[in-house]
């Protein structure tokens, strides 16, 4: 069946789950998700994944909650997650994916901020500790099943609307903790119709998904599979640090689309570029975001996959992603960046300079905002951030219409095609991750005998770039323990973010303007 027989079966669709599970009605019988079932590989029908799902919806249903209660979801991607997050769409309940690598002091912390009725684990999760205010329950291949049942409350929704959240992803934030980024029905759809008319996959693609399921990327990878009729293919986390079993995974399940940040490929293209090889009739297409692609590893790439287009997503988790630009093939040798094109379908990347001026001409850097109908509804219980992102269109005040101000520099090439040239804050991404650098050095600040603290994202040549920070002691201090503070980092931050280099300095330098000079700090290690 055609890509173009989904479209038109989902024009008229407003929800998630209904968006997801067209398949179920039109391809019952092809498979949606191939994955691992202990050490082999097994398949899930649209048909039942479906059923899956109306089982979840029936177990909780009976609980009593309101639309718009949420459902904290700790899982990695699997058909298990995709069913169980699908029922909580059916039945209005705002899923919030968190990690089951999550730290117990974050996952406490977004609990007490999103308040929510019930929290599932996966059948194999070890998770405890959840406040008794909260239900749990567990979930996995025979449904879901309650362990302590959820606060009893009073319903007083009867019907889900489009513009109601879906679900709400946490990132890294600039105040030092979690930021909760709620996104609507109508805005997840709208992203969905404008990527899948890039047709990046076609229906009889097998979709290998390697991003957590707490990173919005992972709900990019299920949405271009599942609304194009295709097949989701989740990659084992644990497969990640191997590079020969993720490449035999990806044999083993035929996987046609891989996709995920630039790094998954290092270990592979360095130590085993003959099976990676192998693989160049399968993998029809690669997909990366989260960081740029280093331009020699991207070379390599298409030496060894002559069959696979590479497209370069680009965009923040407010709006999903922006951008989807193929790569050029063979990348030009003397090309030094690749470009993030132009805006999806139904959104525009606005380039403004200081004064809220278009830019037209090329090589000048400006501020990206983004207008878009794929946008987030707000930042969760956190009206100034929201209002300092999502602001009156600068060019057309007058209409009253909200764009998103990314925080993103680019200039444009010569046909009008943006580059990206970093943020205008102290975001940064590690791993595919968004990370606020302020996040890390309140931590940092928190440690007995730190009087201050500053983070830096040092780059390193063919490796991930290492995470640094720079501390002055408290005084009377005369030295940090390293790895305490590291293990005082880690009670409550992900892994990516815990420091992997430690400086103590007698004083942080400044700019003219009195900030910290983060190029001073890294000029001082590199």
């Amino acid at each position: 069946m055609s890509r173009h027989v989904f479209t038109h079966a989902q024009n008229s669709i407003e929800r998630l789950h209904e968006f997801l599970l067209v398949g179920a009605r039109l391809t019952p019988d092809k498979p949606a998700v191939v994955e691992f079932a202990g050490n082999e590989v097994g398949t899930i029908s649209y048909r039942q994944l479906e059923r899956r799902v109306e089982e979840c919806v029936t177990t909780l249903g009976d609980l009593g909650l309101d639309m718009g209660d949420r459902v904290v979801l700790e899982s990695d991607t699997s058909a298990a997650a995709i069913a169980t997050f699908l029922a909580c769409s059916s039945l209005g309940l705002p899923f919030v994916p968190v990690s089951p690598e999550t730290p117990a002091q974050r996952l406490l912390s977004i609990i007490h901020s999103v308040r929510p009725a019930l929290y599932l684990q996966t059948t194999e999760g070890r998770r405890d500790g959840i406040p008794e205010h909260v239900g749990t329950g567990r979930f996995g291949p025979s449904g879901v099943t309650i362990e302590r049942a959820p606060t009893p409350r009073r319903a007083h929704r009867r019907e889900i609307v489009s513009a109601d959240p879906a679900y709400m992803v946490f990132t890294s934030g600039t105040t030092g903790t979690a930021k909760g980024v709620v996104m609507s029905h109508r805005g997840i759809l709208a992203f969905y119709r404008g990527m899948l008319q890039h047709g990046i996959v076609a229906p009889e693609s097998r979709v290998a998904t390697t991003a957590p399921l707490q990173f919005d990327f992972s709900l990019l990878d299920i949405g271009l599979a599942l609304g194009s009729g295709a097949t989701v293919v989740p990659v084992p986390r644990s497969l990640l640090r191997w590079p020969r079993r993720f490449l035999r995974f990806l044999a083993d399940t035929e996987a046609t689309q891989v996709n995920g940040a630039p790094s998954i490929w290092r270990a592979a293209l360095r130590h085993e570029p003959h099976q990676l090889g192998e693989l160049g009739d399968q993998i029809r297409g690669v997909l990366f975001s989260g960081e740029p692609f280093p331009l020699h590893e991207l070379r390599r790439l298409q030496e060894l996959l002559p069959a696979a287009r590479i497209v370069n997503c680009f965009g923040s988790t407010e709006s999903v992603a922006s951008s989807f630009t193929d790569a050029p093939r063979p990348v030009p040798e003397d090309q030094k960046q690749l470009s993030i094109g132009f805006a999806h379908p139904g959104a525009e990347m606005m380039l403004l300079d200081d004064d809220h001026r278009p830019i037209d001409e090329p090589g000048v850097t400006g501020h990206i905002y983004l207008r878009s109908s794929a946008l987030f509804t707000a930042y969760w219980n956190d009206p100034e951030a929201t209002a300092r992102a999502l602001v009156p269109d600068p060019v057309t005040p007058e209409t009253g219409q909200v764009v998103f101000r990314t925080g993103d520099l680019a200039h444009r090439g010569e046909g009008g095609e943006l580059y990206f040239d970093g943020r205008a804050d102290s975001q940064v991404k590690i791993r595919g991750n968004r990370v606020e650098l302020a996040e890390v050095e309140r931590r940092v600040t928190e440690f007995t005998g730190v009087d201050a603290a500053s983070a830096v994202l040092l780059p390193k040549k063919d490796a991930d770039p290492v995470l640094v920070v720079f501390v002055v002691l408290a005084p009377g201090e005369r030295s940090v323990d390293e790895m305490e503070l590291g293990a005082f980092c880690m009670e409550y931050l992900p892994d990516y973010m815990a420091p992997q280099e430690i400086h103590v300095v007698a004083e942080l330098p400044v700019t003219p303007n009195g900030k910290v000079d983060r190029n001073a700090l890294l000029k001082s290690v590199s």
